[in-house]
């Protein structure tokens, strides 16, 4: 038996910054189900850091999280986490009072968002179709992500404080006596007051091991390929989203990445990627750009989980002491990580929210997991 003061149930991005946070706080040990953290949803991810993406919550724990990335911690990384892109919506006619809206929502998180006039998406990205562009804004602060660097940073400065990671280790076993949470895993036994369920996908299921009903969380499997186009694209291009988000498309090493934006419910697994949705994505390219596409050369998918309100679910569980969650991070767990990873230590330890994030407007009944319960449990 293994005693710690928290345990981290997960090492994908949410439980990596939980920990880091938490380690401050005492000893800390994170298990992750996998041979390496990130298997799924991390390691899969096409991060772009978008303030004007999400809900209000979620754009509120992104732009709290900005500070972090923009500036961290001496010996974090020793490269950019963030690198300028740009992010730009495209609508067709048809769509103007939607568009209308997100650009006034958007506007409330990115005040250097810019509308479009006529001719403007085009000069930014040319391969794009007339009839798409009919309404565009660019959030010209929008940035490329260094997933990788974000991740291993995280880890590397929870382990530095005397932190410890073990892999293959799923739990099989999970119950509070005695004073603390007893968890059972193929790598041996651990005991401590307190557990992360940082587990993703399996999030629910963790919970019921736990004796917890579940929260509602649902996976959806998201695809996305990188291909050689015809003309090949310009490293220069931004993201580029349409406002139903059907597709979305951004350079990538010379080549480009593109996705049909596909949410498809399904089990926690490893998720692997559907040959028609790999279709779709070609297909949805192909007919709102100029571009063809030439070959396929490498095709992914992952899960995101989302609560049913689409926010995600971080804090102490009402319906068991020392049970803290840390899930339903959906597309949005890479950019608000530095932010959820601070909320998560602060409601762990039964406190109120870093200052800072209140003043961005995140507050903790919007992220508690008691608001996706009926009442009458």
């Amino acid at each position: 038996m293994t005693n710690a003061d928290f345990i981290v149930l997960g090492a994908g991005m949410a439980g990596a910054a939980a920990a880091y946070f938490l380690v401050d706080h005492g000893r800390g040990i994170v298990l992750e189900r996998e041979s390496a953290p990130g298997y799924h949803s991390t390691g899969r991810s096409a991060a772009l850091y978008a303030e004007t993406y999400g809900n209000a919550a979620v754009r509120a724990l992104t732009v709290a999280s900005g500070r972090f990335f923009r500036a961290p911690p001496a010996g974090f990384a020793d490269v950019p986490l963030l690198n300028r892109r740009g992010l730009m919506v495209i609508a067709q006619a048809s769509d103007a009072a939607r568009f209308a809206r997100d650009v006034a929502a958007a506007k409330q998180f990115a005040p250097n968002l810019r509308v479009l006039g006529e001719g403007g998406a085009i000069t930014l990205c040319p391969v794009v179709r007339d009839e798409w562009t009919a309404h565009a804004f660019l959030d010209p602060e929008a940035m490329d992500m260094d997933v990788h660097a974000i991740h291993q940073g995280f880890l590397r400065g929870f382990k530095a404080k005397g932190g410890r990671v073990v892999a293959d280790a799923a739990v099989q076993a999970l119950a509070a006596r005695d004073g603390g949470w007893h968890v059972e895993t193929r790598a041996g036994r651990f005991i401590a007051p307190v557990v992360v369920n940082a587990a993703g996908a399996w999030a629910d299921d963790v919970a019921r091991l736990a004796g917890l009903p579940p929260v509602g969380l649902v996976a959806k499997r998201r695809t996305a390929l990188i291909v050689d186009t015809e003309p090949a694209p310009n490293a220069a291009w931004p993201m580029v989203v349409d406002i139903g988000e059907s597709f979305y498309f951004k350079p990538e090493s010379g080549r480009l990445l593109v996705s049909p934006a596909d949410e498809t419910a399904m089990p926690a697994t490893d998720a692997q990627p559907d040959e028609i949705d790999i279709a779709e994505a070609v297909a949805r390219l192909e007919a709102a750009t100029r571009l063809k596409v030439r070959r396929v050369l490498r095709k992914w998918a992952g899960l995101r989980t989302f609560a049913p309100d689409r926010t995600l679910v971080i804090g102490p569980d009402p319906l068991a002491p020392g049970f803290i969650w840390m899930a339903g991070q959906g597309g949005y767990g890479i950019q608000t990580a530095a932010a959820a990873g601070r909320a998560a230590a602060a409601l762990a330890q039964r406190t109120a929210l870093p200052e800072d994030l209140a003043q961005f407007g995140v507050i903790a009944a919007d992220l508690l997991p008691d608001r996706l319960r009926p009442t009458s449990l």
